[in-house]
C-alpha cells in the first residue's frame, strides 16, 4: 500500500500551529510520516510539535539559525527521500493553515485518476482569527486553473504548495532544489509539468490563512522592472539545469528567445521586432488573459521596454 509523507516547515509558529496539527490528526486518510523542519524558531514552536508526538508520526529537524522556507523544505524533502518508495506520495504543509479532513483522500484519488505527477486543490481563505472571507483562493487572486509548460518557464505560477500532493518518484527531478529557486513549490510544479504533467481540482482542500506574517500571501511588493528581473533570473536558472536538455526542441527554443526578449526589454525603449513572437506566444506570456480582445493591448504592451515604461507610464 502506498505511503503518505508530509513535509512541513515551521518558524516562530506558536500562534496557529496547534490548529494546523489538529487538522492533521483529523485527516480521513492519516499520514504515515511527517517530517517537520523548524527553521530556527525562538518561540514555543518546537515544544508544541513535541507535544503532538503521541498523536502524529513526527520527525523533527531543527535548524540552529533561520535559513528561509526554501532551505527548510529542501531539507525536509531530502529527509523524506531516504524512506519513500516509488509509489508513495508527498504533501507539503505550512504551519498556519487548517487542512480540511478529506484533503489527502481527495487528492490521492485525483492523482491516480489523472495519472499525473502532481495534483492541486483549491482553498477557502480565512483571516488571522479564522474567519472565512473567500470560498476560493484561485478566484480571489484570479489564478488560472492550469498553466502550460511555456507559461511556467516565464515565471508564472498557479500553485501554492500547501494545496498539492505529488508522487514521491518526482523527487528524482526535484532534488536538489537549485539555490536560485526562490519558491520551492514553483520549482516542484515545473518539474511535474516537464515530466508527466499536473492536474487541478476545484474542491477546496484546506483553509488558507492570510495574516500579517505570511511568507507569501496576497499581492507582492515587486516593482515592474523588479518582476522582469525575477522572471529573467528564473528563466536563466532553468536554462542551466539538466531539465533544459530534456525539454522538447520547441520548449528549449521558447526559453532561449524568452530570455533574450526579457534582457532586451530591461535595456531598450521599444522592441517592435518581437511583436510577431509575442503575438504567437501570447497565451504563454499572458495566461491570465482568456479572451481575444483584451489580449490585443497586452500584446502591444509587450513591445514596451523598461525605458519607455519608466518615461511614459510611470513604472519603476
Amino acid at each position: 500500500m502506498a505511503q503518505l509523507y508530509i513535509v512541513m516547515a515551521t518558524y516562530n509558529g506558536e500562534k496557529y500551529l496547534s490548529q494546523m496539527l489538529d487538522s492533521l490528526v483529523s485527516q480521513t486518510r492519516p499520514a504515515d510520516s511527517i517530517v517537520v523542519v523548524d527553521d530556527g524558531s525562538k518561540d514555543a514552536t518546537v515544544q508544541i510539535l513535541k507535544s503532538y508526538a503521541n498523536r502524529l508520526p513526527l520527525t523533527i529537524i531543527q535548524f540552529e539559525k533561520n535559513q528561509g522556507h526554501r532551505a527548510a523544505f529542501s531539507r525536509g524533502l531530502e529527509e523524506a527521500k531516504k524512506n519513500v518508495g516509488e509509489n508513495d506520495y508527498i504533501a507539503l504543509a505550512d504551519q498556519d493553515d487548517i487542512w480540511l479532513p478529506c484533503k489527502h483522500e481527495l487528492l490521492m484519488a485525483e492523482i491516480e485518476r489523472s495519472n499525473v505527477d502532481l495534483v492541486l486543490g483549491d482553498a477557502e481563505v480565512i483571516d488571522s482569527k479564522g474567519k472565512k472571507f473567500g470560498d476560493s483562493w484561485r478566484a480571489l487572486n484570479s489564478i488560472p486553473e492550469h498553466l502550460s509548460l511555456h507559461a511556467l518557464m516565464t515565471g508564472f505560477t498557479n500553485v501554492t504548495g500547501c494545496m498539492v500532493l505529488f508522487r514521491a518518484s518526482l523527487l528524482k527531478s526535484v532534488l536538489p532544489i537549485p539555490v536560485d529557486v526562490f519558491v520551492h513549490d514553483q520549482w516542484i510544479t515545473f518539474c511535474a509539468a516537464a515530466r508527466n504533467g499536473y492536474a487541478t481540482i476545484k474542491t477546496p482542500v484546506i483553509q488558507y490563512r492570510i495574516h500579517e506574517s505570511n511568507a507569501i500571501g496576497l499581492g507582492h511588493n515587486h516593482t515592474w522592472t523588479g518582476n522582469l528581473k525575477l522572471n529573467l533570473q528564473w528563466a536563466k536558472m532553468l536554462q542551466q539545469t539538466p531539465h533544459y536538455e530534456r525539454l522538447p526542441e520547441n520548449g528549449q527554443k521558447f526559453l532561449d528567445v524568452y530570455i533574450s526578449y526579457v534582457e532586451k526589454r530591461l535595456s531598450r525603449f521599444l522592441l517592435p521586432g518581437y511583436l510577431p513572437w509575442i503575438a504567437k506566444n501570447a497565451k504563454s506570456l499572458f495566461p491570465h488573459i482568456h479572451n481575444f480582445l483584451p489580449m490585443i493591448p497586452r500584446v502591444l504592451y509587450g513591445i514596451m521596454g523598461a525605458k519607455f515604461a519608466t518615461k511614459f507610464l510611470g513604472k519603476s
